[in-house]
């Protein structure tokens, strides 16, 4: 279907995506929205949505299955989609099941399960050969016992479903895990555990069409997820020199996650960490979406390319056959810094560097991303607006230990 409009479906429960569906519009297509009722009044790209489905949440935040189901069974009678787009990661595995159930191309569950699922992803990541800190399921106490005898202290219980470090637990001894999966009682088998390992976390945000990736920018938190949601840290993270030691062997680590866990056609957003007792680099999870917290902003910021535009291109130059080719990049430098915040609408005027490009317009939140030729003026600025975050602005909510519902209510 090289000249007709394509039947894009889009599928989020959370308020994201627009650039993908404003993409995916300007490509000449249909683009359909499926979201959750109570976003009906967010503030989507409507000119570039001819459609809007909305499903109601339970009291877990789930949507009932079989009435998406038959919700899509019953518009596919007049209208053949084309792609089915996940826009978050809590909707990858349920758009793999609707891919296979209603057979449209794309990423089926197997695949989608490598993106998702911490467990599924270090069992394949070991198997194909990428390094992953040592790790353990929690099914079977022989199995975690032993892993206790041979893995020393501190360790990390995570939950396998979750993003960013929601639900992370530190655990620093025998007794005190025994304690805390008594806690998780029968919830325990969500969750896995490996080794601690202090070091440099790293993201490799990217994008990948017809199983190679044409697109990769490394950075580098400057405060990690587990420090911003369990120590009180405020999240911010810079892009990294291209073509040092550690952008040339993160981008070829990525590489090697994407092709074994068999990505063909998306955008990416993938961790990993630079452990420092022996200066490895090992993989520590992915997820075949943009990444959040506006580091899709940063990514743009430096080198000129809009991950979720980009993305809906390649769905569908695949989706025509047709090939797609990057734009042209710049190799500029950028960072990013957001907090919750104590006011609802903060006045960020105080913050009036010319380095300046984005500024967050979200209640009870604040965030810049600066943009410069120098990555040290861009350290330079974030260690400067850091401290007068957390002086003048910051708030903070504690970090839950056990998770209840897929998005984290309890």
């Amino acid at each position: 279907m090289p000249n007709q409009p394509l039947n894009i479906l889009c599928i989020s429960r959370f308020f994201k995506g627009g650039d993908f569906m404003r993409s995916a519009k300007a490509e000449g297509n249909n683009v359909f929205l499926l979201t959750s009722k109570q976003l009906e009044h967010s503030d989507w790209p409507w000119e570039s949505i001819d459609e809007t489905f909305y499903m109601v949440e339970d009291e877990n935040g789930f949507w009932n299955h079989d009435h998406l189901i038959g919700g899509l069974a019953h518009k596919m009678r007049n209208t053949k989609f084309d792609v089915f787009a996940a826009l978050d990661d809590f909707d990858v595995e349920h758009v793999a099941y609707l891919r296979e159930y209603f057979r449209i191309p794309g990423m089926g569950e197997t695949t989608a399960r490598y993106f998702r699922d911490k467990l599924a992803m270090r069992i394949k990541a070991q198997t194909e050969g990428v390094p992953v800190p040592a790790f353990t399921a929690l099914f079977h106490d022989a199995d975690i016992h032993r892993f206790t005898q041979n893995v020393p202290a501190p360790w990390l219980v995570k939950p396998r479903m979750q993003a960013s470090a929601a639900g992370i637990k530190k655990i620093h001894n025998e007794v005190q895990l025994w304690e805390h999966l008594d806690y998780l009682g029968g919830e325990r088998h969500e969750y896995l555990m490996e080794k601690f390992a202090p070091g440099a976390v790293y993201h490799v945000d990217a994008l990948t069409t017809e199983g190679n990736v044409v697109f990769s920018r490394v950075s580098q938190y400057l405060d990690t997820p587990f420090e911003v949601a369990h120590g009180g840290g405020i999240f911010r993270s810079a892009t990294l020199e291209s073509g040092s030691e550690d952008d040339v062997a993160l981008r070829k680590l990525n590489e090697d996650v994407m092709r074994a866990f068999g990505m063909k056609y998306s955008a990416s957003h993938t961790e990993f960490i630079k452990c420092n007792e022996d200066g490895k680099y090992y993989f520590l999870e992915t997820a075949s979406r943009v990444g959040g917290a506006h580091l899709a902003e940063m990514v743009e910021s430096a080198s000129g390319i809009n991950l979720w535009a980009e993305w809906a291109k390649i769905e569908s130059a695949a989706c025509r056959g047709k090939k797609y080719t990057l734009p042209k990049t710049r190799d500029g430098h950028a960072g990013i810094i957001v907090s919750l915040c104590r006011f609802e609408h903060p006045d960020t005027s105080v913050f009036n560097d010319k380095e300046i490009v984005w500024r967050m317009n979200k209640k009870f939140h604040i965030g810049l991303i600066v943009q410069s030729k120098s990555r040290n003026k861009i350290n330079q600025l974030l260690e400067s607006y850091v401290e007068k975050v957390r002086d003048e602005f910051h708030a903070s909510a504690p970090a839950k230990e056990k998770l209840v519902g897929e998005k984290g209510k309890s």
